[in-house]
């Protein structure tokens, strides 16, 4: 897609995230009325994935919050938002929890909960991944968010045209690339379009303080939206 062309589709998206995105109270879910009102109807389904939850918390940020609580406000925000578009979604943990179904040990249950994942995808018919997720460094100078995909058909064009409007609009400047998601197993396995977002980055100071805002998960929300759809639209 031509750049104007993502230039003028963002201003919707906006005007609808400002309209009925609620602020988050500690984490939980918080929808208004209009996230209600289904105006449309899609074919596609989006699968919503918080990364991690319950025992696996994920990285741990510079001022001690979980990767995994971040996870689950931005995915419960774009969850809303995609019904309000018209889409069903699914939405793979609501509260911080994991989804293994066995395993007695850390690394078992783990094992199981990606596994669980993948069959939720793979079962989804018209399935759409997103999966949310946060980076990490040593070096906290780092940040920017980046898009991986699975070598599903259509992956590498929703996270290359999602990567651009990311650049332009919540991190003008980056050089970030989309980048095949080669060593994830969720994205290796499952059989549908998928993506996996790292929002940011933890590590850096700055950055992290923006992943926990209200306003700045609303903008990312609204983006990965217009991405998504915009996508579903032309497929």
């Amino acid at each position: 897609m031509k750049r104007d062309n993502w230039i003028a589709f963002i201003p919707f998206y906006l005007l609808t995230m400002i309209l009925f995105i609620g602020i988050a109270r500690g984490g939980s879910r918080a929808v208004t009325a209009l996230a209600q009102t289904r105006a449309v109807s899609r074919e596609n389904c989006i699968i919503i994935d918080p990364g991690h939850g319950g025992e696996d918390g994920g990285a741990t940020s510079c001022t001690g919050v979980l990767e995994s609580q971040i996870n689950l406000e931005i995915s419960l925000r774009l969850n809303d938002l995609m019904n309000l578009l018209g889409y069903d979604t699914i939405m793979i943990r609501t509260t911080d929890t994991a989804i293994y179904t066995k395993g007695e040990t850390l690394a078992a249950k783990k094992a199981s909960d990606l596994q669980e994942r993948v069959r939720i995808v793979n079962e989804t018919e018209n399935g759409l991944l997103i999966s949310i997720h946060q980076n990490t460094f040593s070096d906290s100078r780092y940040g920017g968010a980046q898009v991986f995909y699975a070598g599903t058909a259509g992956s590498a064009q929703l996270a290359a045209q999602l990567q651009a409007l990311l650049s332009e609009t919540v991190n003008p400047g980056s050089v970030r690339q989309s980048k095949s998601a080669d060593s994830i197993y969720l994205m290796q396995n499952i059989q549908r379009t998928g993506i996996l977002v790292e929002c940011g980055f933890l590590s850096n100071p700055e950055e992290e303080a923006r992943l926990r805002d209200a306003e700045y998960q609303k903008k990312l929300c609204c983006v990965i939206a217009a991405a998504a759809s915009q996508f579903l639209s032309n497929a």
